[in-house]
């Protein structure tokens, strides 16, 4: 299984000693180049010394496909571990020429990957950790979907082909509103699939099938970026902060409105991230700028305070806010401080739940204290932060049964007055 890799970026400062490469690999059913390029481009103007090499994934891409049995449709079942074997070969041989030196040891070498490709970089960062010194993962899992649903879109795609495929990865790919932005890239990102081999697709669906590390983070002693798009479906937030709770020392991003292929969707913040992650006693780099659910991060009290307001009316909506801020006077100021900073910007600006969760959690605790008028307040966020009806009713029953049925009487009494109010609202 010969890989094929392309450089996306090539270094224009000063050819150094110790030449620095970052290797990017892609998701499952995208080529290197539909979905790296343009956070390549960005990364080698604010890194001119790096050289960013993309490979493809069997059948992807540039690269060939798997081999299958001349008049049958029988295709290698591939493991991770496969894939990463693959992946350092294909370094191996291209590496002293990108290097310009025999010895490519010499190179300092980190790997970047989004959803397989990043599971491909955990990988490697478990069985190969020494010939790497950083680990960058994109919108993965230590484990991500079930083997069932792997097995089965296989043989869907070994049969009929990687077209079938097209529909759903629209949905599960992107972010609300990037194809009507960003028709060229996403057009090109579907093609991609469209062209990709139908058995090597299936093959790394065997791959998928069989994966599960999350036994065995803690073994991974490079210094890792997990990154997350808020959006993503296949693997949300909660599957970076395990990978990021796993790894000691793991830094978690969560890029908002992005879905599950962020160096495509936000290029130049992959970017930013990157840069900084691979540079990180650059002048202006910094570690992090808000608490993580891998543990508190260096943040001054404005940046904290800002990201709590954004989030306060992300969820409490504008005009609640306005009107919360309009009533603050010398007496409520400090008080008014304190939440934006410590219950916003220190909690609900945490990755390590989404905002639903946060939300069923948020209801719950308002019925058990007894703050109607907050719980009035959390069922109109609820259902902004994307909680059905259904949904909230049923956290109000489970609330009969561990709070008390008089709590739940009066909580359901609350709750249709605020959801009418909204229904008014339009």
């Amino acid at each position: 299984m010969e890989l094929t890799a392309t450089i996306l970026a090539a270094p224009t400062a000063p050819a150094a000693a110790n030449p620095r490469v970052l290797i990017v690999l892609p998701s499952l059913g995208t080529s290197v180049g539909a979905l790296w390029q343009s956070a390549a481009t960005h990364l080698g103007e604010v890194d001119p010394a790096t050289t960013i090499i993309g490979i493809d994934l069997p059948g992807h891409g540039r690269s060939a496909p798997v081999d299958v049995s001349a008049g049958t449709s029988e295709y290698p079942q591939l493991t991770m571990s496969d894939l990463a074997e693959a992946v350092l070969a294909t370094i191996d041989r291209v590496l002293p020429d990108v290097a310009g030196s025999a010895d490519a040891s010499a190179a300092s070498i980190s790997v970047a990957g989004d959803s397989i490709g990043g599971a491909i970089a955990l990988q490697l960062a478990l069985d190969h950790g020494d010939r790497f010194d950083r680990a960058a993962v994109f919108c993965t899992g230590a484990k991500i979907g079930e083997p069932r649903g792997w097995l089965e879109r296989a043989e869907v795609v070994a049969t009929s082909g990687t077209p079938t495929q097209v529909t759903g990865s629209a949905q599960r790919w992107f972010g609300e509103g990037f194809m009507d932005r960003e028709p060229e890239a996403s057009a090109a990102l579907l093609h991609s699939l469209q062209d990709a081999d139908r058995f090597s697709y299936a093959a790394l669906c065997h791959a998928l099938a069989s994966y599960d590390v999350r036994s065995r983070l803690a073994e991974i002693t490079l210094p890792v970026l997990a990154v997350a798009g808020s959006e993503d479906q296949p693997t949300p937030p909660t599957k970076l902060a395990e990978i990021a709770n796993g790894v000691s020392g793991a830094l978690l991003e969560v890029i908002e409105g992005a879905a599950h292929l962020v160096p495509a969707e936000a290029p130049a913040v992959a970017a930013g991230l990157l840069h900084e992650f691979l540079n990180p006693d650059a002048a202006g780099a910094t570690s992090a700028t808000l608490p993580t659910a891998s543990g508190p991060r260096e943040a001054s009290r404005d940046e904290v305070r800002e990201a709590g307001m954004t989030v306060r009316r992300q969820v409490l909506s504008d005009a609640h806010v306005d009107r919360a801020n309009a009533k603050v006077d010398d007496f409520t100021a400090d008080f008014q401080d304190l939440i934006t900073r410590y219950a916003w910007g220190e909690i609900w600006t945490r990755p390590g739940l989404d905002k639903r969760m946060r939300s069923a959690i948020t209801l719950t605790a308002m019925i058990a204290g007894g703050h109607e008028a907050e719980l009035a307040m959390h069922v109109k966020a609820a259902v902004r932060n994307g909680l059905s009806r259904d949904e909230i009713k049923e956290v109000l029953l489970q609330s009969a049964i561990y709070c008390s049925v008089p709590s739940a009487n009066t909580a359901f009494s609350v709750a249709s007055q605020a959801l009418a109010e909204m229904d008014d609202e339009g």
